[in-house]
């Protein structure tokens, strides 16, 4: 979907999100010390708002608009201060070793290789990359998310795009979705690596 696809989603009067982070960026990342994070193809801020109200200081990318107007209004509405940002991540050049912090949540391309590369430069030394998405193994073992292979992730083909960082986690989560009233489970694709310190 194209950035004016989802300025079309985004248009609702209901969050296409839930307003609170996603379970894996909170249970991965609420124990850090607070810096400077980014939040790539952050969508409507759910997990940047979440870091900002934790003391971080926020930088959220995405390239609907509609999405980030929507992100500024709820930052607003929590008395929160994130910077934010309307790019395309597939092109955008964050700045060089600058965050503490790097979450990517759900970001489904054919390609996203050049994305992570682009992360984990992104990244100063110590530095978190956070990274969860819909699994590979979802369209057969779980519900909902793509149903198209080519946009779905594995951990070692995450993995193996992030060049001189250290692999803390690499795995597949399931996680819990009701369907018709069911509690059944969705595949996720589940990652965190560090950038070695200086030493």
């Amino acid at each position: 979907m194209d950035a004016r696809g989802w300025d079309e989603r985004y248009s609702g009067r209901d969050l296409v999100w839930s307003s609170g982070p996603n379970r894996f960026v909170a249970e991965e990342c609420a124990g850090l010390v607070p810096g400077r994070a980014l939040d790539v193809a952050c969508g409507e801020g759910r997990n940047a708002l979440w870091l900002a109200e934790l003391g971080w200081t926020v930088t959220g990318v995405d390239f609907s608009a509609v999405a980030i107007a929507r992100a500024r209004d709820l930052a607003e509405a929590k008395g929160v201060s994130v910077e934010l940002l309307v790019e395309d991540v597939t092109a955008w050049e964050p700045p060089s070793g600058a965050f503490d912090l790097v979450v990517i949540a759900y970001l489904q391309l054919p390609d996203i290789g050049g994305v992570l590369a682009r992360a984990s430069e992104a990244l100063a030394p110590g530095g978190v990359l956070m990274f969860v998405g819909h699994d590979r193994t979802n369209l057969t073992e779980g519900v909902g998310g793509p149903q198209d292979p080519a946009v779905l992730h594995t951990p070692s083909d995450v993995t193996a795009a992030l060049p001189g960082l250290t692999v803390q986690r690499a795995e597949r989560v399931r996680r819990p979705v009701e369907v018709d009233g069911e509690e059944r489970f969705a595949v996720d694709t589940l990652v965190r690596a560090v950038r070695p310190p200086c030493n």
